[in-house]
Order: structure tokens, then C-alpha cells, then sequence
């Protein structure tokens, strides 16, 4: 699957944005946007042209979608992630346009010149989502399995075998816990084999 750079800075945005929620069922209950500096500074991180002196409603439309965002993440059946998609992609008042702003090449953006940054990151994620469904991909839209995790990522793996949002810090702390694992149970085994010997 061909990734554009404009669609993988989408892809980078929308992971973010998912990542940026309190998640209760992880334990993690920090907002990441809990104010206008905090969403500035992810539009900037992020590199978002176009959004204009951001507001509370502002960051108030970006929760919003947000929560939509993730629940593409959860849907399991493309039919369902299309419609959420589509609700996106629609609200945000999609109007595609090539563009070779700030040194890129040619590419397209999706939102509507003047757009709401909500409005601006419902267009352009949700089409970068969307070229996921389109190529039978959906379940490259992931959730970290650590289970003190649960954190956004997109599968770019050649083979789709990455379960993990990070392997250096999810995935190698739950490979030493099962080896530590390995080892105790290996350890009293040869006590229980040590024990039957001494009877």
C-alpha cells in the first residue's frame, strides 16, 4: 500500500489525537488537550496549516471528533468503520484540492480553505482512514495489546504482525515479564523436582 507523505503525516496526527485522551481502562487519566496551549502546541507539532487563532470551541471540536476517531479504531467490521468515516468526512465539509504549499511536492488536501482545525484533521484522518478501508486494510487500525496500555497505532508492518504501539517500551516490558515468568516457574519446578528427591 502506497503511503504519501501528506497521508502519513494524517496517519501521524490522528494516532496522536486518538493518544491524547484520558483512558480509564488503561489507567491513564491525563487529557493531553486539556486547553487552547495544549492544542496549539499539537498544531504545531503536528505542522497544520491553515487553522487561523485557535479558541475553546476550537479544541472543543477537536475532542468531539476525537472521540469519533476512536471509535474507528475500535470498530472491528469495515462497514462500520466506513460509516463513522463517512460521518466525519461529510460533517467536515470535504473539498479536495492539490496543493505544493511550504516546499512539498503536489499533493491533495481535503479540507475546505478556512476550515476549522476540527473540521481541517475530520478531513484530511478521516480520507487517510479511508484509504485503509478501501484496500481491505482496516485491521492495520489498531490498539496496543500490552495490557496496561491500550494506546492507537497503525500496522505498517510488510506482514501486520506488530502488537504493540511501541516494541522498545510496551512490547520489551512484557517480553522480560514473561521471561522473569519463565524462570520463577522454572525455578520452582526444580525445587518441587529437589524436594521429591530428598523424600
Amino acid at each position: 500500500m502506497l503511503i504519501t507523505h501528506d497521508t502519513r503525516c494524517a496517519l501521524e496526527a490522528v494516532v496522536d489525537l486518538v493518544n491524547s485522551a484520558p483512558d480509564e481502562e488503561s489507567g491513564d487519566a491525563v487529557e493531553g488537550l486539556a486547553d487552547v496551549a495544549a492544542l496549539n502546541e499539537f498544531v504545531k507539532g503536528h505542522a497544520i496549516s491553515d487553522v487561523g487563532v485557535l479558541t475553546e470551541r476550537d479544541l472543543a471540536g477537536v475532542h468531539r471528533i476525537r472521540g469519533r476517531f476512536a471509535e474507528v479504531f475500535a470498530a472491528t467490521e469495515p462497514h462500520v468503520a466506513a460509516a463513522l468515516i463517512n460521518e466525519l468526512i461529510a460533517a467536515a465539509g470535504t473539498t479536495p484540492r492539490l496543493t505544493d504549499h511550504d516546499g512539498y511536492d503536489w499533493h491533495v488536501h481535503y479540507f475546505a480553505p478556512g476550515a476549522s482545525v476540527a473540521d481541517h484533521l475530520a478531513a484530511d484522518c478521516g480520507m487517510a482512514l479511508a484509504f485503509f478501508v478501501v484496500a481491505g486494510e482496516q485491521e492495520r487500525l489498531r490498539r496496543c495489546e500490552a495490557p496496561d496500555c491500550r494506546r492507537a497505532f497503525i500496522d505498517l508492518s510488510r506482514n501486520r504482525s506488530r502488537r504493540y504501539c511501541d516494541s522498545r517500551t510496551c512490547g520489551n516490558r512484557l517480553h522480560v515479564a514473561a521471561y522473569r515468568a519463565r524462570r520463577r516457574e522454572a525455578a520452582g519446578l526444580e525445587q518441587d523436582l529437589e524436594g521429591q528427591k530428598v523424600v
